[in-house]
């Protein structure tokens, strides 16, 4: 990380926007993070995002083994530019290569699905990094997903309906779980490192020409040639 071109970039942004950085920042966290697995309805998929943005959870992991996903603009509401969007769909199994992904980085995989051995979401183990994994609306989770998750959680329903969608599934997931880690002793925020990361890449979504400054940043700094 250059911290020289990143206070370079944030003096072309107004100060208010800067301190609603950092005021966001404080709040963000990597210690939960949200899977999609082929997710193929946009709205739904979409106002997960918001959900994560607004909950503070950076990561979302998109796995696109037989759908893709777009985000709707209408109900993402802007959301999707403030997450790290991670796509994965150049493997055989993208399932598979996601959750090795996430165990290597010392993820429990929870697969959000009625199991005899579930357990329901206030008992959700957070002492350790969660990464929470939502299937289709018709079909759930596929078999793979399944097999490799770590755990099984449900949200506790008292009516006829079986389930919740998706999009409400994620909110009262995020709800529960933040809300519990914010009231613990886990050591739940990011590092300093990690808010420059995510701050360089924020300050790129709001100036237009971010890229003419930057170069004009290598060439003061004897980087680049004319």
């Amino acid at each position: 990380m250059d911290k020289d071109f990143l206070q370079h970039l944030l003096s072309f942004v107004s100060e208010n926007k800067q301190q609603k950085f950092e005021e966001v920042l404080e709040q963000r966290t990597r210690h939960v993070t949200v899977v999609l697995e082929d997710i193929f309805q946009p709205h739904n998929a979409s106002a997960v995002l918001r959900s994560c943005d607004c909950f503070g959870v950076q990561d979302v992991h998109i796995i696109e083994n037989r759908n893709k996903y777009n985000v709707n603009p209408h109900i993402a509401v802007g959301s999707a530019k403030w997450l790290n969007l991670n796509y994965h769909n150049q493997q055989e199994d993208n399932t598979i290569a996601c959750i090795n992904s996430l165990k290597e980085k010392g993820y429990t995989i929870v697969a959000t699905t009625p199991h005899k051995d579930d357990v329901l979401l206030p008992e959700l183990p957070i002492d350790k990094p969660v990464a929470l994994m939502f299937g289709t609306e018709l079909e759930g989770l596929t078999d793979t997903a399944l097999a490799h998750a770590d755990t099984y959680m449900r949200i506790p329903m008292y009516g006829f309906t079986e389930s919740f969608n998706i999009s409400v599934s994620a909110a009262l997931c995020l709800q529960s779980i933040t809300e519990r880690m914010r009231n613990s002793d886990i050591n739940w925020q990011l590092t300093d490192e990690e808010k420059d990361e995510i701050k360089l890449e924020w300050a790129k979504k709001v100036i237009r020409n971010w890229k003419g400054y930057e170069k004009e940043y290598k060439r003061k700094m004897g980087l680049l040639n004319d």
